[in-house]
């Protein structure tokens, strides 16, 4: 998805989540909060840090969107039930078309009063939910 976007031009936003530091992961400075190797952004590419599941909440996200004329927005990432999920329905608050490249996206088992869901499931779920209304999943 990324090498298809700079082939086509398409600006590439990276959005890294760094908890403050009272938390118990993504902190600053640790190797949770690292942007893999195989997908470090490159000179021209856009990070963007960010301390809440939503994307768009007190950052420059949108600002910068708008500074480039963008409208509709391409996403992938982790977790997908979490800040994908998140930040997909707050880009439907801000006006924008999102493609949710689902492939793309990865999500954890989770668990509610001892039962395990197992992340195959969440992964579906949440993409199902977003499918229509809120993304075009591709």
């Amino acid at each position: 998805m990324i090498a298809e976007s700079r082939t086509c031009g398409r600006p590439i936003i990276y959005i890294q989540h760094i908890n403050p530091p009272d938390d118990y992961f993504f902190l600053e400075g640790t190797h949770g909060v690292e942007i893999s190797d195989r997908i470090k952004p490159q000179d021209g590419d856009k990070v963007i840090i960010k301390h809440f599941p939503n994307s768009f909440l007190e950052t420059e996200l949108d600002d910068h969107l708008k500074s480039l004329g963008v409208d509709t927005l391409i996403v992938c990432g982790m977790m997908t039930h979490m800040c994908i999920d998140t930040t997909v329905r707050a880009a439907m608050d801000y006006g924008y078309q999102v493609k949710l490249a689902a492939n793309a996206c990865a999500t954890m088992d989770l668990e509610i009063a001892g039962e395990i869901i197992p992340a195959d499931i969440v992964q579906k779920t949440f993409i199902a939910s977003m499918e229509g209304v809120f993304a075009t999943v591709i």
